[in-house]
This record gives C-alpha cells, structure tokens and sequence, in this order.
C-alpha cells in the first residue's frame, strides 16, 4: 500500500489566526460544479450547492473569515482567515476555543473542521439533490499566507478561469 504524505505541517496548529490558501479537489470529474465559457465562469446547480455552504462557514466558525474565492468545474479556490478568539460562535462544536486551540489532534482545530463541516454539508446538499456520484477527494491542500503573498494570491483565484481556457 503507498503511503500518503501528510497534507498539514507538523506543527502547525491551525486555530492560530492567520489565513490560509485552500484548494478543495473533486474526484467526480463527470459532475462539474461550473463551466467556463468566454474566460467566465458559470455555476450550474452543484456549483450554487458548493457557493452557499462556502458563504455559510462564518455562520457556524464565528472566528473565520472568507476572502477571495472561485468555484471551478472540479475544484474549489478559497481564502480562509481565521481571526483571534473574539466573537466565537455557539452554533458549532468548537465554541470551546481555549481547549480546541490546546489540543494537538488535527480534528479539533479550526481550520480543519471548518473544511470538514463544507465539505460533508456539501456533499450532503448534492447527495440529497440526486448527485449520488458526487465526491470529494480525500483531504485539502492549504498554503499559510504571508502578508507579502495575498494580493499575488487573490490575483491567482480571479484569473483561474482564464488559465483554465488557455490549457485547453
């Protein structure tokens, strides 16, 4: 069996304020969440599925915050910024930030049930929509922003459906 490489950093505890360069994949290429045509981008109904979970994390992790996004036919670019432990929500079962933010297990940080909880809500939406097929690849890849790499980063998510069109 091959051994997956760890996605996270080791020590890195992803409650830390601090944002994040997330890029969700899905594996079910045959059900696209959008289609790009003239260099925009048009989402079908998976894809207002996948915009409305992605706008409600704030709702349910009060300490997250979204910046620039694009949901693309088989993938999901995102900015997620996690604020200080003020104004945590109630609605989730990390209102408990003091002791999430001690533990060392990957599942009880922010960053990574804010992830989890999308993606399962998604899934969840579009399973019940009929989209039996519909799957995400296992876990995330996520890159730690830099204050000097932001606006390259924003830059990267508006022009994905452009650099989609000119690999086909």
């Amino acid at each position: 069996m091959v051994e997956r490489k760890p996605q996270r950093l080791n020590n890195h505890n992803y409650s830390n304020p601090k944002s994040y360069f997330v890029t969700i994949n899905v594996i079910s290429k045959e059900l696209p969440l959008s289609i790009i045509f003239n260099e925009k981008v048009y989402l079908n109904c998976l894809g207002k599925i996948v915009k409305k979970c992605w706008k409600e994390i704030p709702e349910h992790f009060r300490i997250c915050e979204l910046g620039e996004y694009m949901i693309m036919p088989d993938h999901l670019h995102g900015i997620i910024k996690i604020n200080s432990a003020r104004g945590v929500g109630n609605r989730h079962a990390c209102s408990d930030l003091a002791k999430i933010q001690n533990m060392k297990s990957r599942r009880y940080q922010i960053l990574p049930l804010a992830i989890g909880s999308f993606k399962s809500a998604v899934s969840r939406s579009i399973h019940l929509a009929g989209y039996w097929e519909f799957k995400w690849q296992k876990s995330y890849y996520d890159r730690i922003i830099r204050m000097k790499e932001l606006n390259r980063i924003r830059t990267y998510i508006r022009n994905n459906p452009l650099q989609k069109h000119e690999k086909e």
